[in-house]
């Protein structure tokens, strides 16, 4: 196959590409996401989990983290309950925990990549509109939502994260 664009009303040809599979590609740019939000936790003190909170009223670091995951269970709830198996919502308690919330990640995060494999024969997510790219838009935006929530919140109370791993979040072509 090859790559074409037009520049100047004329079609140039770039180069012979392999075919593009776009619900591999999906899930794998779903589980580099993933690897960023564990390397971001693992860079974080696990009392800080309990002990910072975003907002006067809002949640500890931890369940910020515990939240990425309910959000990932409400999806899979609505569109695909079978993947569901196993997972688990964490308590008050695991959501304080380092180890629990990677398990935790971890899990969802497969089981969100099982999701996208199973949208390759409709392009489409069972309760979310318009198609499966979509989607990904969507929970890429609300997890780099709270990875900053999160970065911003440790260093406003004095736990800042390493700059190695501040400007490591963005290197996707390694994670």
């Amino acid at each position: 196959m090859y790559i074409y664009y037009f520049k100047q009303n004329y079609l140039i040809k770039l180069s012979q590409q392999k075919p593009f599979a776009m619900p591999a590609a999906l899930a794998e740019t779903f589980a580099i996401n993933n690897r960023v939000n564990l390397y971001l936790l693992n860079a974080i003190d696990e009392a800080s989990l309990a002990n910072v909170y975003i907002g006067s009223k809002g949640r500890s670091v931890g369940k910020q983290w515990a939240h990425l995951h309910d959000v990932r269970m409400m999806w899979l709830k609505a569109s695909a309950p079978d993947l569901l198996q196993g997972l688990i919502k964490l308590s008050d308690a695991e959501a304080l925990q380092k180890k629990s919330i990677v398990d935790a990640l971890t899990e969802s995060g497969n089981a969100i990549e099982m999701l996208f494999q199973q949208a390759a024969h409709t392009g489409k997510i069972k309760g979310f509109k318009p198609h499966v790219t979509a989607f990904l838009g969507y929970l890429l935006a609300h997890e780099a939502h709270h990875r900053g929530q999160i970065m911003v919140t440790l260093k406003q109370n004095g736990h800042m994260v390493d700059k190695k791993v501040q400007f490591g979040i963005w290197e996707w072509g390694v994670r």
